[in-house]
């Protein structure tokens, strides 16, 4: 019997909150390590995200992307279309600002965006997600919005990867998925690596 999506959201977003600061951490950096020798060389323009309500940390992943050299992107609310996101760069120290759901954005003029579909690898937070790659999210549909378009429509003749991070309790045996829902490739958890043939 699957759960009511509302009811899923309230019961795993107060998990996530009522996880120690130490948990927390503890599980980025053991997420961080095991995605270490997975991070595809390809991966040059990486989106993160700014973890709150209890999401699973991305800094750890982040922090090896610029070490490497890689770029890094932070999701900024897009005007056009309608609850969508851009990507703006970031680094660390680099001026912030808050949106209307109070999350900092890089402080920078639109024109420094990119969209979703000039990304090589997203990293997503969730509040929960299945065998198939299904991802709840927060409600808003902004990831769903942001990367409903074909696989092959960038220029390098495929979407971004879209890798869901969260904690494996996040791990439920089936969602709903809705014909607006955008499946993850995979998603990497404190205790395992799950990749989904999405194709």
């Amino acid at each position: 019997m699957m759960i009511d999506a509302q009811q899923l959201r309230r019961q795993f977003r107060a998990l996530r909150r009522g996880l120690s600061p130490a948990t927390r951490q503890r599980a980025a950096r053991v997420v961080a390590g095991r995605l270490e020798s997975w991070l595809p060389a390809r991966a040059v323009r990486i989106a993160g995200y700014w973890a709150c309500d209890g999401e699973l940390e991305p800094w750890p992943v982040l922090e090896r992307a610029w070490a490497e050299g890689r770029q890094v992107f932070l999701p900024v609310l897009a005007d056009a279309p309608p609850c969508s996101l851009q990507f703006a760069p970031y680094r660390p120290g680099a001026p912030l600002r808050r949106n209307r759901f109070n999350i900092p954005e890089p402080k920078v003029a639109p024109t420094e965006c990119v969209q979703p579909a000039d990304l090589d690898l997203v990293l997503a937070p969730l509040v929960a997600f299945d065998a198939t790659g299904t991802r709840l999210g927060m409600g808003g549909g902004f990831y769903d919005r942001s990367f409903a378009f074909p696989r092959g429509a960038n220029e390098l003749g495929r979407r971004p990867y879209l890798l869901g991070l969260g904690y494996e309790f996040q791990a439920v045996a089936e969602l709903v998925r809705q014909p607006w829902d955008v499946p993850l490739d995979a998603v990497a958890t404190e205790q395992a690596f799950y990749e989904f043939s999405n194709t």
